[in-house]
């Protein structure tokens, strides 16, 4: 592929990009922002998301050849100096390398599940709404082998820009699908022969003393208020122990303790 050189942050063909922070807010229509070279390699040989275009540094292009081979042919790549792509960003962009993508219809639950190998181990979501959390959470998954991530409509976006690069591009790799009435998700997850387990500082049971299953669901509730009582009453729930005074972890760091220890491989 030719790269393409971009002198003004105006020109159309770089709109996808401009003032990215603001734009991250108000959404993108079906799009998405990759950042940096470890995200753009998983986004463009994973396979599982298309690329519209990658906007580079100049001096950033030549440490890429090896990444942008993965790519099709006539996917336009778009070279800046670093204050063409500030004034695009809207701010210092220090990494450089930025990328679009175009997500995925949106995945139902049940389809998902049914997809899952017959040992499969998953991550369910309750309200995790910070997308330094979600992205941890992903990359925490990704560690420790996670087949998918559930999510219900109050948890933020996977693919969100922090929420990818926090996840190291795990985001774009760990399937994933959303689910609106918990209650009818937890029958559905029991109808397909998973354990399901609530981690909770109050959990009945210490996560040392609970034995991984063939299959099992993992739920992580917002950080504060938990997971609701309602489904704390219908699933068994583990613990982390902690030293006396003070009762809990980030929601991030309990996940990385509780799927390494789950974990099936």
């Amino acid at each position: 592929m030719d790269p393409i050189r971009i002198d003004d942050p105006r020109d159309s063909r770089v709109a996808a990009y401009l003032d990215i922070r603001e734009r991250d807010l108000a959404g993108r229509q079906g799009r998405f922002v990759a950042e940096g070279k470890v995200v753009l390699d998983l986004l463009l040989s994973s396979g599982r998301f298309g690329a519209e275009s990658v906007l580079v540094l100049e001096n950033r292009l030549g440490g890429l050849n090896d990444i942008l081979h993965k790519a099709p042919a006539d996917l336009p790549v778009y070279v800046v100096t670093s204050a063409v792509m500030d004034a695009i960003a809207g701010f210092h962009m220090h990494r450089g390398i930025l990328a679009i993508g175009r997500k995925e219809a949106p995945q139902a639950a049940g389809p998902l599940l049914d997809t899952l190998p017959g040992r499969a181990l998953v991550v369910v979501l309750v309200g995790i709404a910070n997308h330094d959390n979600m992205g941890s959470i992903f990359r925490n998954a990704a560690a420790f082998g996670a087949d998918a991530v559930l999510m219900d409509a109050t948890s933020c976006d996977p693919l969100y820009r922090k929420a990818i690069r926090v996840s190291v591009g795990a985001a774009l790799k760990i399937p994933f699908a959303s689910f609106t009435d918990t209650s009818g998700f937890t029958a559905m997850l029991a109808e397909r022969g998973f354990e399901q387990f609530a981690l909770s500082p109050r959990g009945r049971t210490d996560i040392r003393d609970a034995r991984p299953s063939q299959r099992l669901a993992l739920y992580l509730g917002t950080e504060g208020e938990g997971l609701p009582e309602s489904l704390l009453a219908r699933l068994q729930t583990v613990r982390i122990t902690m030293s006396k005074g003070f009762d809990s972890l980030n929601v991030a760091a309990a996940s990385a303790i509780a799927l390494h220890h789950f974990s099936h491989r």
